[in-house]
């Protein structure tokens, strides 16, 4: 992984970048401020009014097509519903912490369009491996009785009920249960982060050993892998976690090799 530049932006540039945007509240740039007061903005919303959580989740959490709560527009709105408190406390840890260095960095339109990139590329993935999951099952039952599953599971679901067999519970809860959450985007921040600030050096929770910023980012998506690939029933979708990653690198690349990364402000 290498820094990325452009003619006119220097290295040391780059280091005022990254400090800049993790001065004060105050110095925030625009886009990661107003991306922060959304998110907070929405999750008080259903917090102040817990009878709209559920029509919220409908209509903006992030449902499998073939749902009967899909719309098309949750593959945007989802990166905004948190499942909790401590679900959008990291995320807006890791937003103010990393968007204010990339927003810095690239400008507040390549930002914002890299943000909202990862987050719909997180969306994609994990769509897309429901997809090769359901398709499995799919192919063990008849098209009617499997859509009768979805239909019946997202009645059921409203009324507090829940399929007794496994294999009716699980078609149910991967094509029914909403995805929320900015993870997917974040993660292409933490990508970015790495790609520019390689040999920046970050702590880990509570590891008090320093590492590069690179070794930590390639871990923590290992890390997403081996609990995706091994069906860890945590309630995390860690492919869209990796989907966001893999969207920000393919953005990226695109703009080293066009030679152009660093954008207006």
């Amino acid at each position: 992984m290498a820094y990325f530049s452009s003619k006119s932006t220097t290295f040391a540039n780059k280091e005022r970048h990254l400090t800049m945007g993790t001065d004060v509240f105050g110095r925030i740039p625009s886009v990661t401020k107003n991306l922060l007061i959304i998110n907070i903005i929405v999750f008080a919303f259903g917090a102040l009014l817990p009878n709209a959580v559920q029509r919220m989740e409908d209509l903006l959490a992030l449902h499998y097509p073939t749902s009967p709560g899909f719309r098309v527009w949750q593959v945007f709105t989802y990166m905004f519903m948190h499942g909790g408190v401590t679900h959008l406390f990291f995320n807006m840890f890791a937003l103010w912490m990393f968007g204010s260095v990339l927003e810095w960095a690239m400008g507040w339109r390549r930002f914002l369009f890299f943000y909202i990139s990862c987050g719909i590329g997180a969306a994609l993935v994990q769509m897309g491996v429901f997809a090769i999951i359901l398709s499995k099952y799919q192919a063990m039952m008849d098209p009617s009785q499997f859509h009768d599953v979805i239909v019946y599971g997202w009645d059921a679901m409203h009324h507090g009920e829940y399929f007794i067999d496994n294999t009716l519970a699980t078609i149910s809860s991967l094509v029914n249960t909403p995805c929320v959450g900015a993870s997917g985007a974040i993660f292409g921040l933490l990508l970015a982060f790495a790609m520019l600030y390689p040999n920046r050096e970050m702590y880990f929770m509570f590891i008090p050993i320093p590492i590069k910023a690179k070794w930590m980012v390639l871990g923590y998506c290992l890390l997403e892998l081996s609990l995706g690939l091994t069906g860890a029933a945590d309630g995390i979708a860690h492919f869209a976690h990796l989907g966001g990653a893999a969207f920000g690198f393919a953005i990226l690349m695109y703009w080293k090799k066009k030679g152009a990364f660093y954008g207006n402000h």
